[in-house]
């Protein structure tokens, strides 16, 4: 929900892809799969125009790997987690989104003291662990190769920086940085993908202003 803010990781996609396509935010603050696998086929169908898809971006964990004795609301099940991403990729096959358009992107990893201070402010204690989310972040990874999608390890990659602090502004959630680092690794993706796209509508310069039609229609 949040990577149409300023500085947001689907604003940054948006941008770079204006006169290409357009994109679709469908992100749903605290959401888990177990909610996502019920509403995404209200979200997509193939009315909606699945031919012309290009990419469709699957980003859960981070609340699914919430601690079950103290976040029972968030908290999915490991074998579940995984699971529902797979009943997610099915769908999308089901209305003609071949697997080669998806991509999966693990949970980022958890800097423990800040989020627990976020905890603490609200009289709850640490709800997450880090460790916790890495096993999440296998399990996705796992159901990208086992369905032949592409993925993004964000859990790994912002660990090969030891201080990965910065790039989260909580401890949970993705900083300004973090949405610039998480964009380049999708822009890595996608760009095979939307190499072949072209501009819609030409240039303005290249608009015949005697015959305008003949450029526009």
């Amino acid at each position: 929900q949040f990577s149409f803010q300023e500085d947001g990781w689907g604003a940054f996609l948006a941008e770079r892809l204006v006169r290409k396509c357009d994109v679709l935010n469908r992100g749903l603050s605290g959401y888990n799969t177990r909610w996502a696998k019920l509403i995404l086929p209200r979200l997509i169908t193939k009315s909606s125009g699945t031919e012309s898809t290009v990419a469709v971006i699957i980003f859960f964990g981070a609340n699914d790997s919430a601690l079950k004795d103290l976040n029972p609301k968030q908290h999915v099940p490991l074998e579940e987690y995984a699971d529902n991403l797979r009943s997610m990729i099915q769908y999308l096959k089901s209305v003609d989104i071949t697997e080669d358009r998806i991509i999966l992107i693990t949970p980022p990893p958890l800097q423990e003291s800040a989020w627990e201070k976020e905890c603490l402010a609200k009289g709850e204690k640490l709800n997450r662990r880090n460790a916790t989310t890495g096993e999440y972040a296998q399990a996705c990874v796992q159901v990208a190769r086992d369905c032949g999608t592409d993925v993004v390890d964000l859990w790994t990659l912002m660990q090969k920086n030891q201080d990965f602090s910065s790039y989260l502004s909580d401890g949970l959630h993705l900083s300004t940085k973090g949405n610039s680092f998480l964009a380049a690794q999708l822009w890595s993706c996608l760009g095979k993908k939307l190499s072949a796209l072209p501009s819609l509508l030409p240039y303005w310069r290249d608009v015949d202003c005697r015959n305008p039609e003949v450029s526009l229609l």
